[in-house]
């Protein structure tokens, strides 16, 4: 059991069930700090609420904790960043913190049980009115309340000699990958393969995920995905997986999976974005910014 709800809580499964939701105290509150120390964190209890109010304060020049004008109020909720109005539907979101594992978990060690609770978790009913992940918090930083306030926010980039379009909150990190990764490839003919092989680097797109009814990270041009020019035979995306195999798609052997060398995942990781390949429902194309589950996950 307690493996079980280690994997399901790899993308966020164990918050999928309330009675198995973890306490996600305010002292929590640390790993946002130190994953933005542009942003201003003021908080203060609430007693009326009965819960931490946090006044979130968001810089106009990213990186200069100077420049705040613009201030956003939410309540912890368990680690949610919920405004008052959703207080009342905190059932419905997970926490923004969740273990983000260090090592990919073999599929061959799933049992029976594991294997219909993973089935269930991406089934299209679970997807569509199960939780999900409360974008408040990221629509305030990354001025994402609407699409044109999201659009003015918006750069094209050239990462890894791919033309992409990135929130302006990423060029700096991204810029920091694409350093190492280069730096990589001088010596490690894997990652030099790997560049040879990158047919894109797709980014900012406003789209709802597929099977649900929750905006997308690209959304916010804080997630990208790299495709390679030829996935090798191997799988890359478990819901094109599972079309092909229905009923055994999350078994998929690690080295029948195509994704992207060992190193150049660490040179995301170390700038604060996390892979989907460690994901239960993996995607290993994918790569989004959260440094503070990188702060909480790898750091505590």
């Amino acid at each position: 059991m307690r493996k079980l709800l280690f994997l399901i809580s790899l993308l966020f499964f164990s918050q999928t069930f309330a009675q198995e939701r973890p306490f996600i105290g305010i002292g929590n509150l640390k790993y946002f700090e130190r994953a933005y120390p542009d942003i201003g964190f003021e908080k203060h209890f609430d007693t009326e609420i009965s819960d931490w109010k946090i006044s979130v304060g968001i810089p106009v020049v990213p990186g200069d904790k100077s420049t705040i004008k613009k201030v956003v109020d939410f309540y912890w909720a368990n680690g949610s960043f919920l405004p008052a109005s959703e207080l009342s539907n905190k059932d419905k979101y997970w926490s923004l913190l969740y273990n983000y594992p260090q090592v990919l978990i073999d599929p061959e060690t799933y049992t029976e049980e594991e294997k219909e609770q993973i089935k269930n978790f991406s089934s299209t009913e679970n997807r569509q009115e199960g939780a999900g992940t409360p974008m408040f918090f990221f629509e305030a930083l990354y001025s994402a309340e609407t699409r044109r306030s999201l659009e003015s926010n918006i750069v094209r980039i050239s990462f890894l000699g791919k033309l992409t379009n990135v929130h302006k909150r990423m060029e700096a990190p991204l810029k920091r990958v694409e350093e190492k990764i280069n730096k990589l490839a001088e010596t490690d003919s894997d990652v030099k393969h790997f560049l040879a092989n990158m047919k894109s680097c797709d980014a900012y797109y406003w789209r709802i995920i597929e099977g649900t009814n929750r905006k997308s990270f690209h959304s916010l041009g804080i997630a990208m995905d790299i495709l390679p020019k030829s996935q090798e035979g191997k799988q890359i995306f478990w819901s094109w997986a599972k079309s092909k195999y229905p009923n055994t798609w999350m078994l998929i052997p690690l080295k029948n999976r195509w994704m992207p060398p060992e190193s150049v995942i660490q040179a995301f990781e170390e700038e604060g974005f996390i892979w989907g390949g460690k994901w239960v429902i993996y995607d290993n194309m994918h790569f989004e910014y959260h440094p503070e589950l990188i702060q909480y996950n790898f750091f505590k």
